[in-house]
């Protein structure tokens, strides 16, 4: 049963901040000159928050987590933070065009609590892997602010569109702003009682998909784990603030559901040799010579028109390029550990076989990505390879019916498996827990 509630958002005051110059891509997808871009924009700025700069002398009395929460509850004290009067649902949608794809979509999503349920309820199921460092990091702001700053992404099935036929907009947007990815993001508040009510009675029968925000939902669950550890004596229920998170529910079918592949770039490998790679690859693979340049546009129609039939990814490094086709069969003992299902996965086969294998990156690497970067454009990841990278390897994006087919198995994907697009703003809506 998936149990959501309205709430009064935390709001930046538009007497007080320029909403377009305070409000941030989420934290995970913050790059250094993003973020000195976003303490340039304003003094207002949620970067501030989210992710702090490091000052020497950082120590437990003075770093980015005390320096967060003393913005947040300086903001509120100056209104620059203001809360609604009343609780509300609030209509989110984002018009847009993906990258290398004229098409323009919109992705309409409903902005609410969502109560915080243990994975082994069969209620919330995650798709990814996480790691222990961004999890840590993110529950000591948490504990600093005592706020939900980020939205969740969250997936739910409804064919028939049922509650997404509820979601129509009236009236003009209380937001309405472009975000540097030119983005159109708008949102509008929903207090009409018999509407909301009609959303929560549709939700109770729906699983929900963790499809952004893995890191952030996990440790929502540790730090209400730990708060109802310390207000046990005092009792506690499932209306305490800490039981929920603020989420953003798209239904899985909606056509403005857009997942961008994760492409991986390789560097870093002492004695690296593109043609050991080949040879070590055909094992597995049948390869295919490209040629010493392809363009970004030709590759990504060799990798939909070859992984209709299956596994395609291109590996690409100076002056070399190759479409690799999987050999079903060929790798049983490498994947013996994984599904019929995660077998099927582009991302599984790479990091199994590929860099594990035959490059020889451990797993334990790949997590601390030593010897990898993510890189979403093909043009960024061949960049890299023409400056110095040993290799990328380019790859279609995951599909929405792989995503929904592993997560309610109770399976995940290596990290970084898949990209949905475009991000959740940070800083259009907050959640207060105090």
């Amino acid at each position: 049963m998936a149990r959501i509630y309205p709430f009064p958002a935390l709001r930046y005051n538009p007497e007080r901040a320029e909403l377009s110059q305070v409000v941030t891509q989420p934290y995970d997808k913050i790059t250094p000159e993003m973020q000195g871009r976003y303490y340039r924009n304003s003094p207002c700025n949620l970067v501030r928050i989210i992710l702090g700069k490091s000052q020497a002398g950082d120590d437990g009395r003075n770093d980015v987590y005390t320096r967060a929460a003393a913005f947040y509850e300086q903001w509120r004290q100056d209104k620059i933070l203001m809360q609604d009067a009343a609780p509300g649902l609030y209509l989110y949608s984002q018009t847009f065009r993906p990258p290398g794809n004229g098409r323009e979509y919109e992705r309409r999503g409903l902005i609410a609590l969502g109560q915080l349920e243990d994975y082994e309820r069969g209620v919330v199921f995650r798709h990814e892997q996480t790691l222990s460092h961004p999890k840590a990091d993110r529950l000591n702001l948490l504990r600093a602010t005592r706020a939900h700053f980020e939205q969740l992404l969250m997936l739910y099935s409804d064919p028939l569109g049922e509650i997404e036929g509820c979601l129509s907009p009236e009236g003009k947007p209380q937001i309405n702003l472009r975000d540097e990815y030119g983005v159109l993001n708008q949102v509008w508040t929903i207090r009409d009682a018999e509407i909301i009510e009609a959303i929560r009675r549709k939700m109770r029968d729906k699983k929900l998909i963790i499809a952004d925000g893995h890191h952030r939902y996990e440790t929502a669950l540790n730090y209400r784990d730990q708060r109802r550890a310390v207000t046990a004596t005092n009792g506690t229920s499932d209306d305490a603030p800490f039981e929920r998170v603020m989420m953003t529910f798209v239904k899985m079918e909606s056509e403005g559901l857009v997942i961008l592949p994760t492409h991986r770039v390789v560097f870093g490998l002492p004695g690296f040799d593109w043609q050991r790679l080949m040879r070590a690859a055909r094992k597995y693979f049948d390869v295919e010579e490209l040629g010493q340049k392809i363009a970004p546009a030709r590759i990504t129609s060799l990798l939909s028109e070859a992984g209709s039939q299956g596994t395609a990814i291109v590996a690409a490094s100076a002056g070399h390029s190759c479409l690799l086709r999987f050999k079903p069969g060929s790798a049983d003992e490498a994947l013996s550990a994984f599904s019929p299902r995660q077998r099927r996965l582009d991302v599984v086969l790479l990091h199994k076989i590929l860099l594990q294998r035959v490059l020889g990156i451990s797993e334990e690497s790949i997590r601390k990505q030593e010897h990898i970067a993510f890189v979403r454009e093909i043009n960024e990841a061949l960049q890299q390879v023409s400056t110095g990278a040993n290799v990328a390897f380019l790859m279609n994006p995951v599909t929405v019916e792989q995503v929904r087919e592993i997560a309610f198995a109770g399976e995940v994907m290596p990290q970084k498996s898949t990209d949905f697009y475009p991000k959740l703003l940070s800083g259009l809506v907050m959640y207060a827990l105090e």
